[in-house]
């Protein structure tokens, strides 16, 4: 089974300096319930098709299983997706052995900030840099999928 650690934090700094690469991102959702979603996300001329599971209570770990597909296919299943789009940049921030990928929104969530940590284990250490701010991991109101709303 594919699975993912990842830790999110919303962005109180200014985090730019530091990053190396930035990529364009719209993403849809298929299916959204409270066991899994299922996205169509488009990077560039690059496409996927993500299924994730929700983490079991108190935890950071969760399925996950992602699948290229061509980005022609991605654009036909746009309009299949429920309402509404994330249109949002993502930045590449090194810190220490970690990268944080840092989303900055765009259309309806403007001005939001969010940075994820992709972690080995549950417990693993990481490095927080002076930019990032309050944990929001488990939190629902930053999922993707109901950001979209």
């Amino acid at each position: 089974m594919g699975e993912e650690t990842e830790r999110k934090f919303l962005v109180r700094g200014d985090f730019m300096k530091e990053a190396t690469g930035k990529s364009e991102i719209t993403q849809a959702y298929l299916i959204v319930d409270p066991a899994k979603t299922i996205r169509i996300r488009i990077v560039g001329e690059t496409a996927y098709l993500t299924i994730k599971t929700k983490a079991p209570a108190g935890s950071f770990r969760r399925g996950e299983w992602e699948f290229e597909i061509p980005v022609g296919d991605a654009r036909e299943l746009l309009p299949l997706c429920k309402p509404g789009r994330i249109k949002k940049s993502r930045f590449c921030v090194p810190a220490g052995k970690h990268t944080y990928e840092v989303d900055v929104f765009h259309d309806g969530n403007e001005g939001l900030i969010i940075a994820e940590i992709e972690l080995d284990a549950e417990n693993e250490e990481f490095i927080r840099p002076g930019w990032l701010g309050e944990e929001v991991t488990g939190d629902p109101r930053f999922y993707n999928s109901n950001l979209i709303k």
